[in-house]
Order: C-alpha cells, then structure tokens, then sequence
C-alpha cells in the first residue's frame, strides 16, 4: 500500500520546521530586507526625486536584491541539510520512489517561499511608503496603477528563486557549492553580460535580477517592456533546471 502524497510532503514539512537554522533564515529574511528598506527609502527620500522616473513602489522593493539570497539558503536547505547530515539514505528508504520524495521537498520549499517572499514584499512595500510619507515625499498606495501587481509579482519572483535553489541544492548537494552558484547567476552573470557575445545576450530578458526583475517595477522599463513576459522565461529556466535535478536524483546512489 503506497503512502499518500500529502503524507509525504506533512514528513517533509516536520523535517524542515524542525530545523534551527529554518527559523533563523527567515528571522534573518525579515529582518535583514526591512532593514534595508527602511535605510534605502530613507536615502531615497533625502535624495528626491533623483535620476530617472520616480518608482516609489519599486524603490520600496529593492531589498528583493539581498532577499533573494536568503530565500535561496531556504530552497536549498530543503535538499541538503539531510545530505549534511546523512539522513537522506534514511528518507530514501523510507520513501524509496525518489522522485516522489523530491517533489514533496519542491512543494515544501516553494510553499514556504510564496508566504514568506509575498509577506515580505508586502511588508517592504507599507514600510518603504510610510517613510516616503513620513518626509513628504510622493508615495504610493496599494490600490494604485500597478502596485498589487509589482508587489505580488515580487514575492513571485522570490518563489521562483526558491525552486531554483532546491534544483542546485540537488545537483550539488552541498549548501555551499550550490549558494555559490546561486550568487554567479544572480549576481556575477548579470555584471559581466556586457561582455557576453550578443546572440547570447537575448537570454537576459529572462535572467534573475535583469528581465525577470522587472515585473517589480510600476513605471515601464523600455529595455524590458514585457515584464511579465520576461518573469514566465526565467520561470521556464527554473523549471529545466529542476527536470535535470528530477533525473540526477533518480539515477545516482543518493
């Protein structure tokens, strides 16, 4: 008699909350983006309207760029804590369907994602705009013309990073090796695209912190005028990246 699916993802979610280092990542998630929300829209403030187009909504998002990393230690977590610590011959034996056991994983990381990264965005979002209030500065409110979908879009984005966090955590198995290829994509790639030959440029439009990180803003960014376009390509990256994961973990020993 096979054990139901739900079962399976309720034994991974017991795995995953009983573990110190969940709590402290997201403690460190909230703490560290409101953080630096609160210091950014400060500056930000002092500083209008600066250059460009004034974005208040997107301005008050910018700790997504920091966020991602740390929402990315909890995507990878899902997979290599039990590497880390040997238990995942334990899981395996008691999930032998390998491919059902990591799916649960997936499902724990991305749901823990969705709630976090949309309560963080909605939270960076009402702090950023009550200290543009608080100096007088235009602000902007939930209800106006692109906001809900620039916040919600943002803790999408965020999810997104998760699942491909979980994908690298399985291909490598090690926290480290997989968070540093994580900051080469986010971070690393993007500096350096100008140096990429230009057919390979067109992948850009659907990389983390370039194409796909447009949907945060409100005011239309003329190199990405398909935001959501540009986010659903990243999304599909993430999905390749995870069909690789599904067959590694399948075909090796652990």
């Amino acid at each position: 008699m096979s054990v139901p699916f739900t079962r399976t993802v309720h034994a991974e979610w017991i795995k995953f909350r009983s573990l110190r280092s969940t709590w402290y990542t997201l403690a460190c998630l909230f703490a560290v983006g409101l953080g630096i929300t609160g210091l950014a829209m400060n500056a930000a403030a002092k500083d209008y309207p600066g250059e460009g187009p004034w974005d208040p909504t997107n301005r008050s998002l910018t700790s997504y760029i920091v966020a991602q990393l740390v929402i990315g230690v909890l995507g990878i977590l899902v997979v290599t804590a039990e590497h880390a610590t040997g238990l995942m011959q334990t899981s395996l034996i008691a999930t032998p369907r390998r491919h059902r056991l990591l799916a649960a994983k997936v499902v724990v990381a991305v749901g823990v994602a969705v709630v976090a990264g949309q309560a963080l965005m909605f939270a960076a979002f009402f702090v950023g705009q009550a200290v543009l209030a608080a100096h007088g500065v235009p602000h902007a409110g939930l209800g106006d013309p692109g906001v809900l979908s620039a916040v919600t879009g943002g803790g999408l984005y965020l999810a997104a990073i998760a699942l491909l966090a979980a994908g690298l955590g399985t291909l490598m198995r090690a926290t480290a090796g997989a968070l540093a290829t994580l900051v080469g994509i986010v971070f690393l790639v993007p500096a350096l695209a100008a140096l990429f030959p230009a057919w390979l440029q067109r992948l850009f439009f659907y990389w983390p912190t370039l194409g796909a990180s447009a949907v945060l803003k409100t005011v239309p960014d003329p190199d990405f005028p398909h935001p959501w376009l540009n986010l659903a390509g990243m999304c599909a990256g993430v999905a390749a990246v995870l069909a690789v994961a599904f067959v590694v973990f399948r075909r090796r020993d652990v």
